[in-house]
């Protein structure tokens, strides 16, 4: 099976994979969208969406019930609005830039996909090999540079429009983003300080990074999160700001500036804005997991090669290449939505801060502390690999 699908054209695989992409990334972005309105019902003590269901599942005894009270058809519900209600266009706006804004935050949410590993299977040599649409040796170098587009499609948006309320709404994220991509970039430095150890090839790759943390000992087992704490904390809050989350959501700020930079968007184009918001969630969550939580290895000091030799002595079956890459995507799917789970978590407990605190916290507390950290684990791994 797998010598067939190599054997199919270059272009022909190129164009499965990308569909493949498309075709995961956008309904698990629609089910979080579902989701957080179900985790704020939670929250908030209420029941939350449960009203929305397919006639003749209905029917069904039981089941019809429990997946109308899960709220599991508001998805589609929610899917049919966007792409059939009436997509009007404002009279006053740029309309080749209005109707291009959308398309270009489509754009870095999925091609940032690409380049992240989101699994592992085992080959005849017994080592550990990371399963990707291409996973580069600069993975984290394209991931950041691609993913930092993304702000044009709100200042493309919000210049468009014609509107005061955009105009405003863009000129933040483009400062709020700008800010914060700088701290999120060195909060990683000391990983990749640690990975390259002298004598070794040099890498960017995310693989480097979840290899380490499969290694034999206390140090060699340990999740970067543990073994690197305040990088960590650095890169989930800078993540927050660079997905416009709560309480870095300064940039749609419907209090003060309406719906900000997609005021004048409706329908499908409304949508995919939102699309790509979950996107970057979804692409930031499998990042910080790479970098912090372990990637596909189950647990700390437990990797998934451990793993895969427990349940090879309960069925050969679990050797197989196919099980092991089944196994690693489940963890590590299963990590993601963990993460997605804390955005949402994090988005209904703490309140939005004013946009001067946003860049109080950006420029006077983040990036000192980044620059520090820097410092610190930049003399501390000098002396441990001399």
């Amino acid at each position: 099976m797998f010598d067939f699908y190599f054997e199919i054209p270059l272009v022909i695989r190129l164009f499965l994979q990308g569909l493949a992409v498309i075709m995961v990334i956008f309904p698990i972005a629609g089910a979080c969208s579902m989701a957080e309105r179900k985790v704020a019902a939670w929250i908030q003590d209420r029941p939350g969406p449960n009203r929305a269901v397919v006639p003749w599942v209905a029917w069904i005894p039981f089941l019809g019930t429990l997946l109308q009270r899960l709220g599991i058809f508001h998805v589609m519900a929610d899917g049919g609005k966007m792409l059939f209600k009436e997509d009007s266009l404002p009279g006053h706006v740029n309309k080749f830039y209005f109707v291009l804004a959308p398309i270009v935050a489509m754009i870095p949410a999925l091609t940032t996909v690409v380049v992240v590993p989101f699994g592992a299977y085992l080959d005849a040599a017994g080592k550990i090999i990371p399963i990707g649409l291409a996973p580069l040796d600069i993975g984290i170098l394209a991931v950041f540079a691609v993913s930092s587009l993304g702000v044009y499609s709100m200042i493309l948006a919000g210049w468009a429009s014609n509107s005061k309320y955009p105009f405003l709404g863009s000129v933040r994220a483009s400062a709020q983003l700008i800010s914060y991509e700088l701290s999120m970039a060195l909060s990683v430095l000391p990983i990749f300080l640690w990975v390259n150890a002298p004598g070794m090839e040099a890498t960017m790759g995310f693989g480097r990074v979840v290899e380490f943390q499969s290694q034999p000992g206390f140090f060699g087992g340990m999740w970067f999160g543990f073994l690197m704490p305040l990088s960590a904390f650095i890169f989930l809050v800078a993540l927050f700001a660079e997905t416009n989350r709560q309480p870095f959501d300064t940039v749609e700020s419907e209090s003060d500036l309406v719906g900000s930079f997609h005021t004048e968007y409706g329908a499908f184009k409304w949508g995919l804005f939102f699309v790509a918001e979950y996107s970057h969630m979804i692409v930031g969550s499998g990042v910080f997991m790479l970098l912090f939580g372990g990637g596909w290895n189950p647990l700390p000091w437990v990797p998934l090669a451990d793993l895969v030799g427990w349940l090879t002595q309960i069925t050969p079956l679990a050797s197989h290449p196919l099980f092991v890459g089944v196994l690693s995507i489940s963890i590590f799917l299963g990590k993601v939505l963990a993460m997605i789970f804390f955005f949402m978590w994090v988005r209904w407990t703490l309140p939005r801060f004013r946009y001067d605190q946003v860049m109080k916290i950006g420029w006077q507390r983040l990036l000192p502390l980044s620059i520090a950290n820097l410092l610190f684990y930049a003399i501390a791994i000098a002396f441990i690999q001399k």
